[in-house]
């Protein structure tokens, strides 16, 4: 059975954001609490998968958003070759997860039927439920489905032995998230099925929520696909750097999540 190194390589950071921004409700001790952005790669079985694009420079700018490295210069640092990724995983089609459009052009694109009717369905009419995505990262996934580069999925599906999605919706109608084999047991690379730490301990949601229900059923569902609470990583926390080793003889803000945790 196939095990896979799990690399989290950070791309962009929020140094602005507000406790009260990252949970349905607000906080009562606001404070600062501030946003990390990240891809995913899974090294193993002779192949390498991608977990999410990011987003460029020109969509930092829009978003007002610090771009710490790009993510070609950030998988370039990892030692992956992009044009050599045959599988990319979108775990959603939200602004910071589908962008760089053309920087994995031999790879086949994963994402749930639900989230691509979604994205351009009535939904979109809505401004709120408009505001995470960019009409160019949706026209763009169109696109690769015209040229046969789209594989859509219907709940949970596996994707190669020892990596399989699971749909959750609550964030997005199509979320999904990634079950990984590792050396340490099965790891959940949670993305925005919670964005924190605090999310899933606390079952307190993000905002941005389509479904809140879908939301808080996520969480139990990570927490039976994991190996335990601490194989659960969510996708913006910058708590994940000081928790999870560098990549040996690599940058701090790529890192490790096969390894065990450091604290």
């Amino acid at each position: 059975m196939s095990e896979y190194e799990i690399l989290a390589i950070r791309y962009a950071h929020n140094a602005e954001r507000k406790t009260a921004e990252n949970f349905l409700g607000g906080d009562p001790h606001d404070g600062p609490m501030p946003m990390d952005f990240f891809v995913w790669v899974l090294k193993g079985g002779g192949q390498t998968i991608v977990i999410d694009t990011g987003f460029d420079a020109n969509m930092a700018k829009r978003r007002a958003r610090k771009l710490t490295r790009p993510v070609a210069e950030g998988l370039k640092a990892a030692g992956i070759e992009a044009a050599g990724v045959k599988d990319v995983i979108l775990t959603h089609m939200h602004y910071d997860h589908a962008g760089n459009h053309d920087l994995f052009p031999n790879a086949k694109y994963h994402v749930q039927d639900r989230e691509m009717e979604y994205c351009t369905g009535r939904c979109m009419c809505h401004s709120t439920l408009r505001h995470p995505f960019e009409a160019e990262d949706v026209t763009a996934m169109v696109q690769k489905l015209f040229q046969g580069r789209v594989a859509f999925h219907d709940g949970s599906s596996e994707i190669a032995d020892g990596v399989s999605v699971h749909l959750v919706g609550g964030h997005s109608r199509g979320l999904q998230f990634v079950r990984v084999r590792t050396r340490r047991g099965w790891v959940v690379v949670a993305s925005d099925a919670s964005h924190y730490y605090a999310n899933f301990e606390q079952y307190r949601p993000f905002p941005v929520v389509v479904d809140v229900s879908e939301t808080l059923e996520g969480y139990d569902a990570m927490r039976r696909m994991a190996t335990s609470l601490s194989h659960i990583v969510p996708g913006h926390d910058p708590l994940v750097l000081q928790r999870y080793p560098a990549q040996p003889g690599g940058p701090a803000d790529i890192i490790r999540l096969d390894a065990e945790p450091l604290k």
